[in-house]
């Protein structure tokens, strides 16, 4: 029951913040921009810490986009249809939150990458394939983003039950695909796509994916992370 209720916690949390990048245009560019910037900072190669970094920068603008939303769907609830001017202070003070951590990011950023900007891109795709931990990474984040993309797009099933394409699908076979171009093992690609067989047949017996959902997702966590070493690898 313990186990039950808090997979039905992460998938009330992943729902807001869907039903957030569904409605809301600003958060879908927040959204999308977070991915090129966190994209960009693996790909120049920042140190750990910096990445931390930019990692918490990036979130606070997200929680901050969605607490404004939240806020804002409150007073709509508060007030319904009539006019109050507290009630535009509340929203516009909310939104000075966004915008302020906005302007953090933004300050972050250029502290963060105006040393990393001189470098040619033959020398930085070189640096980058030849590290398979960013390689490993961006795939991780490419497959995870498409995933919620194509859920949002679809609006089929819930972020943790259901729904086109299977994330843990996506990132099993993701990992696999990893393990395969980083290993000449055959016992251990065979253990690896095994275990990534379990997990999507898991999903299936537990009626919470389709068998095309599995496939979509293990399809796409494959070509997605094919295509990313093939590109980037040296």
């Amino acid at each position: 029951m313990r186990e039950h209720k808090l997979v039905e916690s992460f998938n009330a949390a992943i729902e807001g913040f869907l039903y957030v990048v569904r409605t809301e245009r600003n958060m879908r560019i927040h959204f999308l921009s977070a991915i090129f910037i966190l994209l960009l900072g693996i790909y120049l190669n920042f140190k750990p810490q910096e990445l931390m970094i930019l990692a918490v920068t990036i979130t606070l603008v997200l929680v901050a986009e969605m607490i404004n939303t939240a806020i804002e769907l409150i007073v709509d609830i508060i007030v319904e249809m009539e006019f109050h001017p507290i009630a535009k202070v509340i929203k516009d003070a909310s939104a000075g939150a966004v915008l302020l951590t906005v302007i953090n990011a933004i300050i972050v950023g250029y502290l963060l990458f105006a040393g990393k900007v001189p470098f040619t891109l033959e020398d930085g795709i070189t640096r980058l394939g030849q590290s398979p931990w960013h390689l490993t990474f961006i795939s991780i984040i490419v497959v995870l983003a498409l995933t919620i993309l194509g859920k949002i797009t679809l609006r089929s099933g819930t972020p943790l039950r259901g729904g086109m394409p299977s994330g843990h699908a996506a990132i099993a076979f993701a990992m696999w695909t990893v393990i395969a171009f980083l290993t000449h093992n055959a016992v251990v690609m065979l253990l690896a796509f095994v275990m990534a067989f379990l997990i999507a047949r898991h999903r299936i017996k537990d009626s919470i994916h389709t068998i095309w959902e599995v496939v979509a997702g293990a399809i796409l966590g494959i070509l997605t992370t094919g295509l990313i070493f093939q590109l980037l690898r040296q």
